[in-house]
């Protein structure tokens, strides 16, 4: 099969309106946006970590505006919206940490519900927009934890408030695209959601993220604290997903209607691994004397088995996955080791999107 690639010509002077580039996926993107020449305007909270990937990688100087503002504030997010006139809109802005928001349920609930419907009610009063992909997550599924993967049409649900407020937004950007955003409704704007596995690579460090948690552990020879060993999960490189947004809207833009639904961007099935064999892997290329034990305290509810069903995204995007998990923990570690020497990390990090972009998919 012919795959799909990401188009630089297709991007080049496209006005792009990104939510969530302070943050760390929002962040790479951003970086390979701007690499590609094209004109974004990024809208998003301060990062909430220190160090983080937008300072790392000097993205304010990379933008054409970054506007440090909450989308819940229907208002301001409109006026930001409107004055970058975008043709595209790339709404990644999320409360994103499972555990922390057991806690704070509101706050998830009003950033990943009522966020996503303030922009894409800024969307639909837009006259320039005409492709929206919204970014949720795999967990945003009904989990039965079976051995299958999920397919794009399977319930929505969500144990954990994350995760149920995650379904909720996929629900809502259905609803906003079947009564305002399609041929019927007469809006020439198109939208997909995406729904991508856990996500590692250099420049996160949020906490309770096991990458992240595991680097910090590492790096300071302390006893990495492991929740469930044997969870298992989606693993790959955040450039695989955001290749598979990139493409998505590169179609929605060109040829609307057909692509405006919901799509998976998860690993192949070899890179659906536990998480013990994520840390044996990490440990034994970090190189040093990296231990881990488990967590023997209380743990909310977590799930255990959870798998994407990708058939979708290859077959009618004809997108595949690029690098296994060892070359993604590869290229984490090497990241995170040249943040550590102060190499130039936005050298480092576009050098690593333009390997990833000349990897032939296998």
């Amino acid at each position: 099969m012919n795959l799909a690639s990401v188009d630089p010509q297709f991007w080049k002077e496209k006005s792009v309106f990104l939510t969530g580039h302070t943050g760390f996926k929002g962040g790479w993107l951003a970086l390979w946006l701007s690499s590609m020449g094209a004109k974004v305007t990024g809208y998003a909270l301060d990062p909430n970590t220190s160090p983080n990937l937008f300072e790392a990688l000097s993205l304010k100087t990379a933008l054409n505006q970054s506007h440090i503002a909450n989308i819940c504030d229907l208002d301001r997010l409109q006026n930001a919206l409107t004055a970058c006139n975008p043709e595209i809109v790339i709404h990644m802005a999320a409360q994103p940490l499972v555990r922390y928001f057991y806690a704070n349920p509101f706050e998830i609930y009003m950033t990943n519900v009522m966020g996503t419907v303030h922009v894409l009610e800024a969307i639909r009063k837009s006259d320039s927009v005409r492709a929206t992909v919204v970014v949720t997550t795999d967990k945003c599924y009904e989990n039965k934890e079976w051995v299958w993967g999920y397919r794009e049409n399977e319930p929505m649900g969500g144990f954990d408030p994350y995760s149920n407020s995650k379904g909720c937004a996929e629900l809502v950007t259905s609803a906003y695209r079947q009564s305002y955003l399609s041929n019927p409704a007469g809006n020439p704007n198109r939208v997909a959601s995406a729904r991508a596995g856990n996500v590692i690579g250099g420049g996160d460090w949020s906490e309770d993220r096991l990458l992240p948690d595991a680097l910090k552990a590492f790096e300071a020879n302390t006893t990495l604290l492991i929740r469930n060993p044997l969870a298992t999960r989606p693993w790959q490189h955040v450039l695989e997903p955001l290749s598979g947004y990139l493409i998505l809207a590169q179609s929605l833009y060109q040829e609307g209607e057909k692509y405006s639904s919901a799509w998976n961007f998860g690993p192949k099935d070899r890179d659906n691994r536990s998480v013990q064999e994520v840390i044996t892997s990490l440990y034994k290329q970090w190189g040093s004397n990296a231990k881990w034990q488990q967590d023997t305290g209380f743990q909310p509810h977590e799930a255990g088995l959870l798998k994407l069903d990708c058939s979708k995204a290859s077959q009618q995007l004809r997108w595949e996955p690029k690098w296994n998990l060892e070359t993604a923990i590869e290229k984490t570690i090497q990241w995170h080791k040249a943040y550590l020497a102060k190499e130039n990390m936005q050298d480092i990090t576009l050098g690593q999107i333009d390997q990833y972009i000349n990897t032939n998919n296998s």
